[in-house]
This record gives structure tokens, C-alpha cells and sequence, in this order.
């Protein structure tokens, strides 16, 4: 069965997608009060695999939303598990009904995660990009093994537009696509200038035209969380005027997603572009005002 998100970017349409956090919780209603912030006019609902915190089961919460007529994309970080769990965790998100597959490295655990766990990191993310792809279209698992059926999944990762020198992001980027990436999400874009740059190398490079360029968005809600992404650096940089503009409105929480709007109309209107994603940051309560507000339904 083809992905709503793989339909709508087959079909020519602006995608439109949000993140959120599993829950810290045990109960599977916790799950479906979470999945009930999202509207329907999302393309997927791309569950995050511990990103800044340990919380629940990022294919737990993806079963749960699948199981519910949820479109879910699972997060899958190699920072914590070996090949063998990987192919596993695959295998059982198809079976459950997960239709879209995103393949990170994840942020480093020393990062305020949980310091004293340990790193599996036996593939990076373009390894196990492949291997999902291989299962998905050729039927093989991870060793080269026919499997009774292929996985249905529809393949994607991570792209970050602010790394530099340019030619070394396009290289990383290329064997991505390589690997069988048909979607690529961005880090959160602050800095449209920054992002456009490399839009334009992307487009020389040919690559918009071999997979799909999903923009990021991040709606900042305190001057604390400003100055944190600021200075860890952790989607990109964070203008000093931007937290400088929202540091004098009256209602940053608002100041901030009226801003964010803002910026994802930009970037719709730039060439290769082909979607928005709405990183939440733990507010999924805001995907609907923002999306509301940004007219992206």
C-alpha cells in the first residue's frame, strides 16, 4: 500500500508534515491524545526516535498511530542500535503497518540525552538508507538474504543545508540520494538567506530533481530556547536578529509562530522546494494553529 506522503509528492503537491514526540508514558491512550493535536492535512506524522530526551517507543507510538488510520513515519537512529535490531525494527514497522521510514544518525548521546549509555553506531544513517532501500526494492535483507516479500516502506533521511564548505554538504547529500533516499527533511531553517544558498547548489547539482526537499520549521516558544539553539548550534544557526525581534513582542510564544509562518511561505515560494515539516519540539499542540496560520492545508 503506497504512503499518503509518497502519493502526494508523486502527485506533484506541496507535503505537508509534523513531528512528535512519543510520550513518557506507558499507556497507549497517551499516545492517541498526542496523535489528536495533529489535522487531517498531514501527509505523515513523523514520530522522533529520542532526540533530545528518553521517552517512549518511537515504533510503539508509530504502531499505535498505523493502527489507528494515522499516516506515521518512523525515526530510526543508528546512535543506539546495532544492524541486527535495525533490520528488526524494519521488518516489524512494515508489519505493523508503518509506511515511511526516516534514517538518522542521531545526535550524540553525551549531548544531554543520557551521558552514561552507550553508542551502538555500528552503521550510519546512509548505510542503513540503503539497506532499508535494498529490502524495499529488491527484496533483501540487510546480509543479501532474499526475504519472503519485499518492505513496503517509502525510504527517506536528513539533510542539513548550513553545513559548509559546500562541496563537501553536496557530497554527503549525493550519496544519500545514492543510497535510495527519495525524501529528504531538513533541519529547521531559521536563516532563509543561509537555506536558499544551498537550495541553489542543490538545484545546480541536479538533486532536487532526484529526490524530494522537505523544508523544516521550528516555532520558537522562549528566549531560553532561542539562546539554547543559538549556541548548541543543534538545527542550524539561530540570526541574533531574529531572537532580538522576538525578544521585544510583547508575546514571544506568538511572535515566534507568527514568524515561523512567515518563514515557511518563503520557503514554499523557493524552487525545489517541495513541502513543509513542522518540528514541534515537544508543542504538538501548535501544528494546527501554525498550519492555520502559515495557510499550508
Amino acid at each position: 500500500m503506497t504512503s499518503k506522503l509518497e502519493q502526494t509528492l508523486d502527485a506533484g503537491r506541496q507535503a505537508l508534515t509534523a513531528e512528535c514526540l512519543p510520550p513518557r508514558s506507558g499507556d497507549a491512550g497517551a499516545i492517541r491524545k498526542l496523535a489528536g493535536f495533529f489535522p487531517p492535512a498531514l501527509d505523515a506524522v513523523v514520530v522522533a526516535d529520542n532526540p533530545e530526551e528518553v521517552g517512549g517507543s518511537a515504533l510503539a507510538t508509530a504502531a499505535v498511530m498505523a493502527a489507528d488510520k494515522i499516516e506515521a513515519m518512523l525515526s530510526v537512529v543508528t546512535r543506539d542500535r546495532n544492524r541486527i535490531s535495525l533490520q528488526a525494527d524494519a521488518l516489524g514497522a512494515s508489519a505493523l503497518g508503518v509506511r515511511n521510514l526516516l534514517c538518522l544518525s542521531g545526535q550524540h548521546q553525551a549531548i544531554g540525552l543520557c551521558p552514561d549509555a552507550a553508542s551502538a553506531s555500528d552503521i550510519d544513517s546512509i548505510q542503513l538508507t540503503q539497506a532499508v532501500s535494498c529490502m524495499v526494492r529488491q527484496g533483501v535483507d540487510f546480509q543479501g538474504h532474499k526475504l519472503p516479500a519485499p518492505v513496503d516502506m517509502f525510504v527517506g533521511a536528513a539533510a542539513h543545508p548550513y553545513l559548509r564548505p559546500m562541496e563537501l554538504n553536496l557530497i554527503r547529500l549525493k550519496k544519500k540520494v545514492a543510497a535510495g533516499a527519495k525524501f529528504l527533511l531538513t533541519q529547521a531553517v531559521f536563516d532563509v538567506a543561509g537555506f536558499s544558498e544551498w537550495m541553489e547548489a542543490v538545484r545546480q547539482a541536479g538533486l532536487d530533481q532526484q529526490t524530494a526537499i522537505i523544508a523544516s520549521i521550528l516555532p520558537l516558544t522562549s528566549l531560553q530556547q532561542a539562546q539554547q539553539l543559538q549556541q548548541r548550534q543543534t538545527y542550524g544557526p539561530v540570526p541574533q536578529d531574529v531572537i532580538d525581534r522576538l525578544s521585544k513582542a510583547a508575546d514571544f510564544a506568538q511572535a515566534g509562530l507568527a514568524l515561523c509562518a512567515a518563514t515557511a511561505q518563503q520557503l514554499k515560494s523557493i524552487p525545489g522546494v517541495r513541502g513543509i515539516h513542522i518540528l514541534c519540539g515537544g508543542h504538538e499542540q501548535l501544528a494546527a494553529r501554525l498550519i492555520k496560520e502559515a495557510g499550508l492545508a
